[in-house]
């Protein structure tokens, strides 16, 4: 009798005291050390960890954004951070993933803008983006973000590889080659600021390339999920007044076949205790509802969609399923 009451007992707390999914053990995909991804990656994981029940979870480093979107397609990867022109182009076929469409991922958000920064030595001459043609040119790491979006806006300007001695080097790489005077300049598509440029301007005398506005122009008529965005005077040494560019959300998303509670989960967290985030990395002061709604480009997993259900923002449509 004792046996079968402790059974019961048991099978009980299963049923009403367990959380509505197993365990799990996540992986977060996110990108190099030198960008904000991975900081905002393993903040966001000790998050999950802390408050999400029946689950933990750790950043990987990757490739960034269009990695992410195979490794979450095809289940290598549990959740990721990619930049909404690679999301959405992975998501409808297009771009760079033409003929491979990968409609089995959901976002819970819309977390940040990246913004693209052209960074150069203070002494290169280079003072446009018209300037870059003959130079040795990081462009990002190959299969990143950062690369989709540079590519982008030099071709929106008409400027190619052709014109130009690309190197597909990551954040820390690109720093470090600048550095070295291996190359006149590089791309960052990131949210500022960001530690790998932070450290370049400690030690030499940096500048960034502002964009004109017949530039930005072009840019946001190629690629829609592009915003205009001026990067702040003082944002790292030897800023000394703002500067204008462009800039991308970036997207927090899953596979289709997350179980709906644990979205739900890990996106009220996010949000609630969104506190914790912003003290890892200041890039979490945009990760807000209302630049989570009003910001992403594909639909949205249903458990995300109870969490915004919940707080009675408008939800555009195009966001559900």
């Amino acid at each position: 009798m004792k046996l079968r009451n402790l059974l019961s007992a048991a099978a009980a707390l299963m049923m009403f005291g367990a959380p509505a999914f197993a365990q799990s053990q996540l992986s977060i995909a996110t990108g190099g050390t030198g960008g904000v991804y991975y900081p905002y990656g393993g903040g966001l994981a000790e998050l999950i960890s802390k408050y999400v029940d029946g689950a933990t979870a750790v950043a990987e480093v990757t490739g960034a954004s269009v990695e992410n979107m195979g490794l979450i397609s095809r289940g290598d990867s549990d959740i990721a951070i990619g930049l909404a022109d690679t999301v959405y182009a992975g998501f409808t076929g297009t771009g760079k993933f033409e003929g491979r469409k990968l409609d089995n991922v959901r976002a819970l958000a819309s977390i940040y803008p990246n913004a693209v920064q052209i960074v150069t030595m203070a002494d290169s001459g280079i003072t446009s983006l018209a300037d870059l043609k003959g130079k040795r040119v990081s462009v990002g790491a190959p299969g990143s973000g950062t690369e989709v979006s540079a590519k982008t806006l030099l071709e929106a300007n008409g400027i190619s590889y052709d014109d130009i001695e690309e190197q597909r080097l990551n954040f820390n790489e690109t720093a470090d080659a600048l550095r070295d005077g291996d190359i006149d300049a590089g791309f960052w598509s990131v949210g500022p600021p960001t530690s790998s440029i932070l450290n370049l301007a400690t030690t030499r005398e940096i500048k960034l390339i502002a964009l004109s506005d017949e530039e930005i122009v072009a840019a946001l008529d190629a690629e829609p999920t592009f915003a205009p965005y001026a990067l702040r005077k003082g944002l790292y040494d030897g800023v000394t007044a703002p500067v204008n560019t462009v800039s991308t959300p970036n997207v927090l998303f899953v596979n289709a076949e997350m179980d709906d509670e644990l979205a739900y989960q890990i996106t009220k967290t996010l949000f609630e205790k969104v506190d914790e985030l912003i003290a890892i990395h200041p890039a979490a002061n945009d990760t807000t509802v209302d630049f989570a709604l009003n910001s992403t480009p594909i639909p949205m997993h249903p458990g995300a969609l109870r969490y915004y259900e919940e707080t009675g923002s408008p939800i555009p449509p195009k966001l559900y399923p």
